[in-house]
């Protein structure tokens, strides 16, 4: 299973008819958390006209919540909800600051003030995708070291860890798709001797060459 997830969070600022949004957004994994978040930015921006918010919180986004702030119902919040939704974010909260800034946009054009800005502010996030996999630790003689490199390569796993000793420890990250296939692939290169051991259900992401544990 994927998620869409928030590494590091970011924000993004569009002008509209001089009205001025700020959207920021953070990861979460709670709503005591995402809560946290909303009130510290109402605090940051305490005189900006409007900090409306959205959240989404869970492996199934069953966790939702929106607030308009006092813009006219359905405006504001379901909007910056609804881009959460249709880029398959998880785990992550939005506030969108306004200062108003003179001229009145209309329900339609709000909405669309207010979808922008959520996807400005994505934008200038790092998002990564969570997947859940299985954790090989493949041990070899020295022999198979280059072999099994060779083979890692070919398929663009990472290497995660190494361990050199009386022989060679390397551990590496696969979907769980890819799993056996991998191992099959490992016996083949190694003659049957390398050592392979699977811890399945773990959660891990990619943001770059960089790996991410859960």
């Amino acid at each position: 299973m994927e998620q869409k997830i928030i590494y590091t969070g970011g924000a993004g600022e569009i002008i509209e008819k001089k009205s001025r949004f700020i959207a920021t957004v953070e990861p979460v994994h709670s709503e005591e958390e995402a809560l946290a978040f909303i009130a510290g930015l109402k605090k940051k921006y305490w005189n900006a006209s409007h900090n409306c918010s959205a959240f989404v919180v869970g492996a199934n986004q069953e966790l939702q919540r929106c607030s308009d702030d006092g813009e006219p119902q359905g405006t504001a919040g379901r909007p910056m909800l609804d881009v959460l939704l249709g880029e398959d974010i998880h785990d992550a909260a939005v506030v969108v600051t306004r200062y108003f800034g003179g001229t009145l946009l209309g329900t339609g054009g709000l909405v669309r003030a207010y979808s922008k800005a959520v996807h400005e502010g994505l934008a200038h996030c790092a998002v990564a995708e969570k997947v859940t996999g299985s954790r090989l630790t493949i041990r070899t003689d020295y022999n198979g070291i280059g072999r099994l490199q060779y083979l890692l390569g070919q398929r663009d796993i990472p290497i995660v860890d190494s361990v050199y000793s009386d022989a060679v420890e390397t551990v590496v990250l696969v979907q769980e798709d890819g799993a056996a296939e991998l191992l099959e692939a490992v016996t083949e290169a190694t003659n049957g001797r390398a050592q392979c051991r699977e811890e399945k259900g773990v959660q891990f992401a990619f943001v770059g060459k960089k790996v991410i544990l859960f």
